[in-house]
């Protein structure tokens, strides 16, 4: 539980002040569970209730009151400080801070003497009436209400909270402790550098007039954290929204599958001890959402968690939230439409505006381009590479090896590239240093220009796969601003329909926001006859060693054979719209409690991480 030796020694001598409080509430008639732990507190407002009712109100308003203001909040201490018979303390609730006034003479002796055992992190209920200090602040004077008590012991922090002058700033502590970031990472002000020590002075001891300014130093924001997970659950409210009024029905579909279908992707695998039989946690939820379109639910949504046993990056973690929605009776070029109008809305929802800020870039939501994958391809092929390949390079295996060749040679026998920052230096011919080895690595994957032409022309790879592959090399990390690209392979696309006068090519549409995929939609395949020689494809590319091929779900297939009327379908990732609305350069930033490596325990001597200043 102790992560130092220091943490384990602060810990007792917490839990020692909890017995000093526990003291002075039994001596004033309490229980020792209601002096320590008590089940509730009657709070008049919430601290955002208490600012949005009353920052509006002056000095002058405040003492012109024909009575005193009187409330009651409750909150965490996340500054304090007793300077002789007197105190100031800012408790934290809802992400906002309030500030209180304590004075022995107001409060009363073992009130106060409950003030001095308390420390950062601790949770207390306050009384009081509302003044403001001669620097402005808005703050509760606490004092006894009626038979009430001023101060009101909630519950104690028994570890040490971050220093507060830094906060909690390792990335990687923040993510397993997510509990502490949300409370501390507020974008509350907070002191940036430490008050000078001040002594006991005799006024200060003998002190019955109001404080006349604020005990803390110059301040500064810190990163909002909480703000971000707030955003989110707006994003989610706004989704719902959308599609609530267009008629759509939200429901729910199985998490744990007999068979691991819908998306291109290694699933987790767990046990059902009762029926002894193996299952697959959901990689996606399609095949089940199309049953039911099937069954005559014509337009369905679902907000729905789904696991992929892949890597780990700024824009992958195996557990993620992603919308899944159909329409019957609609096709990809519908949902393209939907998808710019639904994207709009949540961004005004959420932001107030369509602007967005991302990795340094400034988006514009409510301006988007099209472009075909085959078009994406020439956009952003390299100048050095010219002459950029036509239309009629990507309709034969030869004539796009030698499109491949073409490039490959511009890299100067490079076995791989990078689409690194230093990249695009490289492709304009801009003096810089070689390309490093790990930044030559392919992001997408190991595979090299000549493994792709080599892949291709002996087999091991189709045509479409490698113009997919060629699409994430030279185009993805150029589409910044909100771009959707349609007209995917039919290799890669195995429930997608095909094109009536290209059954190479299939109905399907990526869009693209701040560099990466944000959704994949198409016009769903509903011949049966097709779907089962997709699947048995998919099922021959399993046992090529294609651990993410999809599965025969001979079921849906069967559901087909009933009738699916022309429909099209989509997913967004959630926690990347949430991201680039968000600022957020890790998916892990948007995840409450990303997946993380088994944590090392740290030595038992020395101090740890948290380390509390001196108040």
């Amino acid at each position: 539980m102790y992560e130092s030796e220091f943490e384990k020694n602060l810990y007792q001598q917490r839990r020692d002040k909890l017995l000093q409080i526990a003291a002075l509430g039994q001596a004033n008639g309490l229980t020792y569970a209601e002096a320590t732990y008590p089940n509730s507190y009657a709070a008049t407002h919430t601290i955002p209730e208490l600012r949005a009712a009353y920052d509006s109100l002056t000095a002058e308003q405040l003492e012109a009151a024909p009575t005193p203001i009187n409330v009651s909040i409750a909150g965490r201490i996340m500054a304090i400080r007793v300077q002789g018979k007197a105190g100031f303390a800012q408790l934290q609730q809802g992400g906002q801070r309030f500030q209180i006034y304590v004075r022995k003479d107001d409060v009363g002796e073992d009130a106060f003497s409950l003030y001095k055992l308390l420390d950062l992190g601790d949770h207390i209920g306050v009384r009081g009436h509302l003044f403001r200090t001669r620097t402005g602040e808005l703050t509760v004077h606490v004092e006894k209400v009626g038979d009430r008590p001023a101060i009101t012991f909630l519950a104690k922090a028994m570890l040490a909270l971050p220093d507060k002058y830094h906060g909690l700033e390792d990335t990687e502590l923040r993510y397993r402790q997510r509990y502490v970031d949300l409370f501390m990472n507020t974008g509350a002000i907070k002191v940036v550098a430490p008050p000078p020590p001040a002594a006991p002075t005799e006024a200060a001891e003998a002190e019955t007039v109001k404080p006349a300014s604020d005990p803390e130093p110059a301040e500064s924001e810190t990163p909002n954290v909480r703000e971000v997970f707030v955003k989110r659950a707006t994003v989610l409210r706004a989704i719902r929204a959308f599609f609530d009024r267009r008629g759509y029905l939200e429901v729910e579909t199985p998490m744990m599958h007999q068979v691991a279908g819908g998306a291109a992707a290694q699933p987790f695998t767990t046990h059902h001890n009762a029926l002894d039989l193996d299952l697959f946690l959901r990689i996606a939820p399609e095949l089940y959402l199309k049953r039911l379109v099937v069954g005559g639910l014509d337009r369905v949504y679902e907000i729905n968690r789904n696991f992929r046993n892949e890597g780990i990056s700024t824009r992958h973690n195996p557990e993620f939230t992603m919308l899944e929605f159909y329409q019957a009776y609609a096709n990809y070029h519908d949902l393209m439409k939907l998808s710019e109008e639904l994207i709009i809305f949540v961004a005004k929802h959420v932001n107030g505006t369509c602007i967005t800020h991302f990795n340094g870039h400034e988006i514009d939501l409510g301006k988007w381009t099209k472009l075909s994958m085959r078009e994406a391809i020439i956009k952003f092929w390299p100048e050095k590479a010219a002459p950029p390949p036509t239309l009629l390079d990507f309709t034969e295996v030869s004539l796009f090896t030698q499109t491949v060749g073409r490039l490959f040679t511009f890299y100067n026998e490079m076995e791989a590239i990078s689409s690194a920052p230093r990249h695009e230096k490289y492709l304009k011919g801009e003096p810089e240093e070689p390309l490093t080895d790990e930044e030559s690595k392919w992001l997408v994957g190991d595979a090299s220009l000549k493994r792709i032409g080599f892949d291709v022309t002996s087999g091991k790879l189709s045509l479409g796969a490698g113009i997919a592959w060629l699409f994430e090399l030279l185009a993805e990390s150029h589409l910044i601003q909100p771009t959707i690209i349609y007209d995917f392979p039919l290799a890669v696309s195995p429930l997608s329909k095909k094109k009536p006068d290209e059954p190479d090519w299939v109905e399907r549409f990526e869009f693209y926001i701040g560099g990466f995929e944000v959704g994949n939609a198409f016009s769903e395949l509903n011949d049966p006859v097709d779907q089962l020689a997709r699947f048995e494809q998919q099922m021959t590319e399993k046992e090529r060693g294609d651990s993410e091929a999809h599965q025969m779900d001979e079921d849906y297939v069967r559901a087909l054979g009933y009738g699916l009327p022309p429909t099209a379908g989509e997913g967004i990732g959630i926690d990347r719209l949430t991201m680039i609305l968000t600022n957020s350069k890790s998916i892990r930033d948007v995840i409450l409690f990303p997946l993380l490596r088994p944590q090392t325990r740290q030595a038992e001597t020395g101090e740890g991480k948290h380390g509390e200043s001196a108040e």
